[in-house]
């Protein structure tokens, strides 16, 4: 299996994640400290690898809730 090769913005997005805890992108834009622009191109590279999943907002339907993907073991 080849090592993933993520940029830095999204490893540092993927360390706000907690356990079955989602964040909106508002929410990763502040926690971050990263600016807007650079948030969207890491969910885009966390979204293309499938790391992250997609959740409807319930509370707000403008806004997409993103979560973490459980990693699961390399079949051989």
């Amino acid at each position: 299996m080849q090592p993933l090769h993520l940029p830095p913005s999204s490893r540092a997005l993927l360390t706000l994640f907690k356990e079955g805890i989602g964040l909106t992108y508002k929410e990763l834009v502040a926690q971050s400290g990263l600016p807007p622009r650079t948030v969207r191109y890491a969910l885009k590279k966390l979204k293309d690898n499938g790391m992250i999943a997609e959740k409807f907002n319930f509370q707000d339907a403008r806004q997409i809730i993103y979560l973490r993907r459980a990693v699961m073991a390399a079949s051989a």
